[in-house]
């Protein structure tokens, strides 16, 4: 069973939230560490038939990192309140992701038959030599539909994040461990990261 650290008191919360905003990295790692307990709670809650509860709190604390990074300490309330929100809000927006990913059409559901009965699948469409100048044409759009809009869909540091990752726009291509040590995370909180920005932008590109 996994344990997590108590909790901070309101006098360590806002020392390490002062060190934070001076530039102390170590200071918001350990304002995360304290407060997973809180991502496992309210993951707890939307843990339910399919929903992997460790994929839930890998998302509850990507929702986590936001809060504290955005968190204005002057505001009078605990993070534990502000972050508490965002949380939530990390972890609906991925089921909601989800479900609409789950109502997809899937490559290999039947769409008719042939002259000889034989079931056609979306996959056997996509991959026909009649499909391939379609099928580049439309990449092709969505494309250039994807360099105009990305820093729309995506949060600035969501969109610095991924024109580093595939070395886009001028970018250097880096790996996930590279990027983790220039933000100052863990390479699977990158990971974590990344997969939400092509989910955004997957969603974003089939709603276009």
């Amino acid at each position: 069973m996994e344990t997590f650290r108590e909790p901070l008191t309101k006098e360590e919360e806002a020392l390490y939230l002062t060190r934070f905003a001076s530039g102390d990295m170590e200071a918001r790692n350990t304002l995360v560490e304290h407060n997973l307990r809180l991502v496992a709670h309210i993951a707890k809650k939307y843990r339910q038939g399919d929903w992997d509860g460790e994929d839930l709190i890998s998302i509850g604390t990507i929702g986590l990192i936001k809060a504290i990074n955005t968190f204005n300490s002057k505001s009078g309330n605990r993070l534990v309140t502000y972050a508490s929100k965002c949380i939530e809000n990390e972890i609906l927006m991925y089921l909601r992701s989800e479900k609409k990913k789950s109502r997809e059409v899937s490559i290999y559901e039947p769409i008719g038959t042939d002259k000889e009965g034989n079931s056609i699948h979306l996959l056997d469409v996509i991959e026909a030599d009649s499909y391939d100048y379609a099928a580049a044409f439309d990449l092709n759009n969505e494309l250039r539909w994807l360099y105009h809009n990305m820093d729309k869909v995506l949060t600035p540091q969501e969109f610095d994040l991924i024109k580093k990752r595939y070395g886009i726009l001028g970018e250097k291509e880096l790996t996930q461990r590279e990027l983790a040590e220039i933000l100052g995370i863990s390479r699977s909180y990158v990971s974590r990261i990344e997969k939400k920005c092509l989910q955004k932008l997957r969603t974003a590109l089939y709603q276009a």
